[in-house]
């Protein structure tokens, strides 16, 4: 009996396919910010990115031959993070604690960036929960902390998204 190109496609796979909701995200801070340390954070990360690598291109042109474009820096895009909040707003706490950190608001001058700055790791789990992929996001660290709406007539629970710079990321080895 001929194989379908269905069965086909589903016997390329050698494994199950990956799921996006099978993912951990911790975060490695050299302070406590709010009074919370960077673990409790862990749990508590409902959506996530695996991040992107681009080039920024250049065009070229020689001759009469068609335009080219050419690499010259790799760019890498900021990460969202979206968090779970407790009733005790810790959350909320630690991520404008570390703010805070980056730029004081008393005297609106950037901190030292070594005094700052964390790793981040994602983690991307199998159906037996086991990593399959993992990357660092080195010299991370918070640029936005994105508002927690109020409204009355809504029930449910706050989610906070967090933007995230980093310098570069790098995949760990199995």
């Amino acid at each position: 009996m001929a194989v379908s190109k269905f069965q086909e496609f589903k016997n390329s796979f050698k494994t199950d396919l990956a799921r996006p909701n099978r993912f951990e995200v911790n975060i490695t801070t050299q302070a406590s910010y709010g009074g919370i340390q960077s673990r409790e954070l862990r749990l508590r990360c409902e959506t996530a990115e695996l991040p992107s690598r681009t080039y920024a291109t250049t065009e070229q042109k020689f001759g009469s031959n068609p335009i080219e474009k050419y690499p010259y820096q790799v760019q890498f895009n900021d990460l969202n993070l979206t968090f779970v909040v407790a009733d005790d707003m810790n959350i909320k706490y630690f991520f404008d604690g570390w703010m805070e950190a980056v730029v004081p608001s008393f005297r609106y001058n950037p901190s030292y960036k070594n005094d700052y700055t964390g790793v981040i790791t994602i983690s991307q789990f199998d159906v037996s929960d086991k990593p399959t992929y993992e990357i660092e996001l080195f010299d991370a660290y918070p640029i936005a902390v994105n508002q927690l709406d109020l409204d009355w007539s809504t029930e449910g629970h706050h989610k906070l998204t967090v933007v995230f710079a980093y310098t570069y990321w790098n995949q760990l080895s199995d």
